[in-house]
């Protein structure tokens, strides 16, 4: 039995039932996780090297390579068990829905700076890697959901995690 499944069968019932009912938004909340960190590594190796003029463009850049990472990652492990559509088609959609993504990632830096002109390490943080990432993750979990991967079940899923009364049958 793998680790996972060991220690999350060891969690009380309620709480493993949240998890098992979640576990789409779970995973999708990891994939964010991991990318947030892709994101803004990029973004301040960018920002403070070779684009400290160009704050948003630099922003831009990291975001791209953490949408590519994101569809690798929720193709794959987020929406596994999603999918109904040819697998070219499922990534024009995810893209063009990172790409709206990007817009509503960028848009909170791109008003504080050009806006308010707000020029500091904190309101650049705040803005684009939090209120852009929050309203942008918000965004794509309810679309990929609606048109990316709109078909629950298509490909062989994970089994949930065993009630109490099954374990005591396989012991």
């Amino acid at each position: 039995m793998p680790l996972v499944r060991r220690v999350l069968g060891r969690l009380p019932e309620p709480l493993r039932f949240l998890i098992n009912k979640h576990r789409e938004l779970i995973r999708f909340a990891v994939v964010g996780g991991t990318t947030f960190v892709i994101d803004n590594g990029i973004w301040y190796a960018l920002k403070l090297t070779v684009l400290q003029d160009k704050v948003v463009t630099a922003k831009a850049i990291a975001v791209l390579v953490a949408v590519i990472s994101s569809y690798v990652l929720s193709r794959e492990w987020s929406f596994h068990t999603r999918g109904g559509r040819e697998r070219h088609h499922e990534a024009a959609l995810f893209f063009l829905v990172s790409g709206i993504g990007i817009g509503v990632n960028l848009m909170p830096l791109y008003v504080s700076r050009h806006v308010f002109g707000l020029h500091s390490e904190i309101a650049d943080f705040a803005t684009g890697s939090v209120i852009g990432m929050l309203a942008a993750t918000a965004f794509k979990f309810w679309a990929m959901r609606k048109f990316v991967f709109p078909e629950a079940g298509v490909r062989p899923s994970v089994r949930s995690l065993p009630l109490p009364t099954e374990q005591r049958e396989v012991a």
